[in-house]
């Protein structure tokens, strides 16, 4: 797989540093902070191998994880997206702008493991089948949780390796919504949790109820809390925004 590396043209760089203006004198403070770009290149974190989870019945779980791994990412960092239960819905087109935005980003990869529909809404799939993929999609984590371990999260990681060549931040989305709904069991997370190298960080979404059983275990838990949701009023899903 090609991937572009950032646009650092000579032109860029001139625009950067013409918004970037300091003082009369040459030797003061910058006026307007202007964030640099740079080429990403593998790099090892060196503060991480936290546990995260965002729980609740609002909008935006998904989407703030994802938008870690995308900070993570532009820091040469390798982030890797474990989806579970999430298929999509029969309105929604087959391609999804998370998708295919990560597909460009160095060091960033996702997977899925859902069924189309939901579990219990929009969806006719029996349990088991559902339960099976879960469990599928736990075994598959706790395959790159180990392999990770193996080879040291505090170093650098190859951006087009495979997740089990190592990962810097495994997110796990829709595990809680999993283990809320009895697919998995949430012992399987705690013991996922339990074996994490301390290099790891491990992102943790989903789920309408509290995981009490995360308490002690998470070093963040956010409560995501619907006020309103577009869904009640009629709006379906949206492209560039659900999908």
């Amino acid at each position: 797989m090609t991937r572009k590396p950032a646009d650092d043209s000579e032109a860029a760089t001139s625009e950067r540093e013409a918004a970037s203006t300091t003082d009369e004198g040459g030797d003061g403070p910058k006026t307007e902070a202007v964030p640099d770009v740079e080429v990403i290149d593998p790099a090892a974190p060196d503060a991480f191998g936290l546990v995260q989870a965002w729980w609740g019945d609002g909008k935006g779980k998904t989407t703030a994880a994802l938008g870690m791994g995308l900070r993570a990412a532009g820091h040469g960092y390798r982030v890797h997206v474990l989806q579970f239960m999430k298929g999509g819905t029969p309105s929604v087109e087959g391609v999804r702008g998370e998708y295919n935005a990560i597909e460009h980003v160095p060091g960033y990869t996702i997977e899925n493991t859902g069924h189309v529909g939901w579990h219990g809404f929009m969806d006719d799939t029996a349990d088991d089948e559902h339960a099976a993929r879960a469990r599928a999609a736990l075994e598959r984590a706790r395959a790159i949780v180990d392999a990770t371990g193996e080879r040291d999260p505090t170093t650098p990681f190859a951006l087009d390796g495979a997740p089990t060549d190592g990962v810097h931040m495994l997110i796990l989305d829709e595990v809680l919504y999993a283990a809320n709904r009895g697919l998995i069991d949430p012992h399987d997370v705690l013991d996922l949790i339990a074996v994490k190298p301390d290099g790891l960080e491990l992102v943790l979404t989903g789920g309408h109820e509290h995981p009490a059983y995360l308490e002690g275990e998470a070093d963040l838990l956010s409560h995501v809390e619907k006020q309103a949701h577009p869904l009640e009023t009629g709006h379906p899903a949206r492209k560039g925004t659900e999908y």
